[in-house]
């Protein structure tokens, strides 16, 4: 969407507000022994008090309110009595929800407690890579050219960037034009950031694949290579200069 009047700022900082509070108490809620379905009903009890819809539930019949990947898991992982968090884990929790009318989008990955098998690194490169991805984000600038800045600095750090998972615009409905905000330069899309545009930037940072591949489940991704992927992401309002990060309650660069 593009925000045009000062009422739909305030609706859209409002629904951000929300998904923003809820990743945050839902990574410090995480911990060793239990299940990522527990994790997704606390995370759906704060929405609800809110008012809020959750996003995925609402537009595609999600089989949970948040997305609650685990490890190997890359994106759109089920919460389950079955999947117990442990220490060390590498945990992916994405939360949308609709609220009044404006929808809005956040994501972090995370170490659970120690970081027993090496994953900080990655961690850390798609939360850095975020941040000065958005840094460079103004009205005028060419979509591709973000999606390189991201690959490039991924390949400095050794890591790969996931082609076929995408940022995306937002406001009115879960997924919007822009539709495609690629970690990579594709030379194929020719389209700016426009000024005042509502949009969810985001980071897939992998160790081996580039691609993602979804399992028997119809949900869950994996890599088609294997492997390890940080997502962290953040809904904003692009200006003439600094984007304006409608999801910054969520600390995720803290």
């Amino acid at each position: 969407m593009s925000i045009t009047l000062e009422s739909e700022l305030i609706g859209m900082k409002k629904v951000s507000d929300v998904v923003a509070y809820t990743l945050k108490e839902m990574k410090n809620f995480a911990r060793p022994g239990i299940t990522s379905k527990e994790l997704d009903d606390f995370g759906a009890r704060i929405l609800k008090d809110f008012g809020a819809n959750s996003a995925p539930l609402m537009t595609y019949k999600f089989p949970g309110c948040t997305c609650i990947s685990i490890d190997n898991e890359f994106c759109h992982g089920i919460p389950s009595t079955k999947k117990i968090l442990k220490e060390g884990d590498l945990i992916n929790i994405d939360v949308s929800a609709e609220l009044d009318g404006f929808w809005s989008d956040n994501g972090a990955s995370f170490v659970l407690g120690k970081d027993e098998n090496g994953h900080q690194n990655l961690v850390d490169a798609s939360k850095e890579i975020l941040q000065k991805a958005i840094n460079n984000i103004k009205g005028g600038v060419r979509i591709s050219d973000i999606g390189h800045l991201i690959e490039t600095e991924a390949k400095k750090r050794g890591f790969k960037v996931i082609k076929n998972l995408t940022g995306h615009g937002i406001g009115r409905s879960l997924h919007e034009e822009p539709s495609e905000i690629a970690n990579f330069k594709d030379r194929f899309n020719h389209t700016r950031f426009k000024k005042n545009s509502v949009v969810a930037i985001e980071t897939f940072i992998s160790t081996d694949s580039t691609y993602a591949v979804t399992l028997n489940d119809g949900w869950t991704m994996v890599g088609n290579k294997g492997g390890y992927m940080a997502q962290h992401e953040h809904t904003i309002v692009v200006t003439d200069n600094k984007p304006i990060i409608l999801t910054e309650m969520n600390g995720i660069w803290n």
